[in-house]
């Protein structure tokens, strides 16, 4: 579903992505961990069209799509959840959802979206009319992540979707992200969070300035001494 070859991000004479290479195969949901700096939201931002790639290439359903416009790849169904969510404060929560079907001319099925978003969130069903910048950070995630449903995403890219969220908030949020994969939306994850991240995948990557210094299986990268040391809270043996 995507391949990222010796992908190069810069800001001015800065390199924040080094040469990455990744993959995501379809249908499955993969990690990538790193502390704050690392390049990860960079790689991110360039997958989706919002920042240059500087070089290497990236792969989307086994097309090259570095230097489409973002509204394009959306529409190719490669949708991101952005990082504080990007969710428009003044809007009620209805005419957020809404925002993420402006690609689509479906409307009864957009509809029906819509009502399968507020049936999954009904916090958000109640207060479907309330303007989304005054709810909690937690239902401002599930407005964010309802409106990516509704843009029906192949590929969906999630930036740190539990920060900033109370512990009861942030479950709920990854028990979300599980169901969105277990109906066969491929997901690519960006989590600070690195112990639920890769609890919840298949497979991750570890950032370290701008480059991968390790990937494996979620099961491997969470029982590997450097990974506890440096991501988990816990000492090498």
């Amino acid at each position: 579903m995507l391949q990222l070859q010796d992908l190069q991000v810069a800001y001015g004479g800065i390199r924040a992505v080094r040469g990455v290479d990744l993959l995501v195969n379809q249908g499955e949901l993969v990690c990538l961990i790193g502390a704050n700096g690392a390049g990860k939201s960079s790689t991110l931002r360039a997958i989706c069209g919002l920042t240059p790639v500087a070089a290497g290439q990236i792969l989307y359903q086994g097309r090259p799509v570095q230097g489409s416009p973002a509204h394009e790849l959306v529409r190719q169904g490669l949708v991101m959840v952005p990082e504080g969510r990007g969710i428009f404060g003044p809007l009620t929560i209805e005419e957020n959802l809404a925002m993420g079907a402006y690609t689509r001319r479906d409307s009864v099925a957009v509809r029906e979206d819509t009502e399968r978003v507020f049936e999954q969130f009904p916090r958000l069903a109640e207060r479907r009319k309330q303007a989304a910048g005054t709810l909690s950070g937690g239902e401002q995630q599930m407005v964010a992540l309802g409106r990516a449903m509704i843009a029906r995403p192949k590929l969906l890219l999630l930036d740190e979707p539990s920060m900033g969220l109370a512990p009861l908030m942030v479950d709920k949020v990854f028990e979300v992200i599980r169901d969105i994969a277990a109906e066969g939306v491929t997901i690519l994850l960006i989590e600070q969070n690195a112990r639920l991240a890769l609890a919840v995948s298949q497979r991750g990557y570890v950032m370290e300035s701008g480059e991968i210094t390790l990937s494996g299986s979620g099961k491997a990268l969470l029982d590997d001494p450097k990974v506890q040391a440096a991501y988990l809270g816990e000492s090498e043996d």
